[in-house]
């Protein structure tokens, strides 16, 4: 592929949906004209979610790709094993080889909604990085020092309290910054937590082979509740789930992140969300810029036709809380029954703890046969007795429909 010297395209890749750039931005405009550029974003395949946070630096990553540059997957089998403590109190668990690779089959499977596998090539650095014997590891070690790696703001919060630092948590950053010198990169693309790992491997490389590399740092977005996107938070929005939640879900995002998640997910013009930005920051009603973005983040994701019925459900029962026309059908033998029971004969395969999460946050809902809108009222707590009543509807969460039949 003959790589795009247009430097509007260039600019724009380099500037929209970025959080900085180091050391500059026009000196990787000129390079990026002259030739194409090597360049890589790492991933350590500690776990196999992926989400809108994710998916930033992914399409990131593919820009470049379709720029015509050659872009680097690096799969960090060799650091895993180490553990990035970035963002934790305490060092992360060493995995198995086996671990990591089918963490990486179901990364892939998810990523593959975000990046052309074609373009990309795929390595791994346990291939450099296992290999170094004791002189090698020396020598890496003596191109920093300990105050410099001890700066970072996780291991000076766990001096502060007393809580212990591991040494190989330390030889992380010169390790995954070792990546840049093995591949002879130009640049890294990596999210803000990651500038520090980054930085190092530009120092690395500097130090190896007097070569100047750039770091690409893209935005941590906020989930649906305002905090981090994170699984652990259980505000995100996962890159596989079904089309109708995953609009249900960004119908949920605050005001404040419409224009961000439209500049770092979509590939709406600049100037029109500049426009929006203004009409909100004066007060007019961003309903509908949400239902845009909810639209055009679910078209991508699924398929034009998807996000359509999505959009079409969710003003169903939500906006205008009509009952879905089609729900499966659960058939009941018994004419009362605990409501943790009811729910489990429902969803099967929900856990329990779930089911009864739910409950205890009102999430469960029943429809008298004959009521079209209005759900009736219920005990909520796991052991009340149902009575059950064919044509009865049950709602488990917001969203989800059962119609009992005995």
């Amino acid at each position: 592929m003959t790589h795009s010297t247009d430097l509007t395209q260039i600019h724009q890749v380099l500037t929209r949906g970025v959080a900085q750039v180091l050391p500059d931005v026009s000196g990787l405009e000129k390079l990026m004209l002259e030739r194409p550029i090597r360049l890589y974003l790492g991933i350590d395949p500690t776990g196999a979610f992926l989400h809108l946070g994710h998916a930033v630096a992914l399409r990131k990553l593919q820009q470049f790709a379709e720029l015509g540059h050659q872009v680097i997957l690096l799969i960090g089998n060799g650091t895993v094993k180490i553990g990035d403590p970035t963002g934790r109190d305490a060092s992360r668990p060493m995995l198995t080889d086996a671990e990591i690779e089918q963490n990486f089959i179901d990364w892939k499977s998810q990523a593959s909604k975000v990046l052309d596998f074609s373009l990309i090539e795929i390595r791994r650095n346990g291939d450099w990085l296992d290999q170094l014997k004791m002189p090698e590891i020396i020598k890496l070690m003596a191109k920093t020092t300990v105050q410099q790696l001890i700066e970072r703001d996780m291991f000076q919060q766990r001096i502060k309290s007393g809580r212990p630092i591991f040494g190989h948590e330390i030889m992380y950053p010169l390790l995954q910054g070792y990546d840049s010198v093995a591949m002879d990169v130009d640049l890294e693309i990596g999210g803000t937590d990651q500038t520090f790992n980054m930085m190092m491997g530009r120092q690395l490389l500097d130090a190896y082979k007097q070569k100047q590399k750039w770091v690409l740092s893209t935005p941590i977005i906020d989930g649906t509740d305002g905090r981090k996107m994170s699984k652990s938070f259980n505000n995100f929005v996962g890159l596989t789930e079904a089309a109708p939640d995953m609009y249900a879900k960004l119908m949920r995002v605050s005001d404040q992140v419409i224009a961000t998640y439209f500049r770092v997910l979509t590939d709406l013009p600049d100037s029109q969300i500049d426009e929006m930005e203004t009409k909100i920051s004066q007060g007019e009603n961003p309903i509908g810029y949400k239902k845009q973005l909810a639209l055009a983040i679910t078209e991508w994701l699924h398929s034009p036709e998807a996000a359509k019925a999505a959009a079409t459900e969710f003003e169903q029962l939500v906006q205008q809380k009509q009952l879905p026309t089609e729900m499966p059908e659960i058939q009941i033998a018994a004419s009362e029954m605990p409501l943790l029971e009811l729910l489990k004969k429902c969803q099967p395969t929900t856990s329990s703890s779930d089911l009864r999460r739910l409950i205890d946050q009102g999430g469960i809902g029943l429809i008298a046969a004959g009521e079209t809108v209005e759900h009736q009222q219920i005990q909520q707590n796991p052991l009340a007795t149902i009575e059950i009543k064919s044509g009865m509807i049950v709602r488990i969460g917001k969203r989800s429909y059962f119609k009992l039949r005995n």
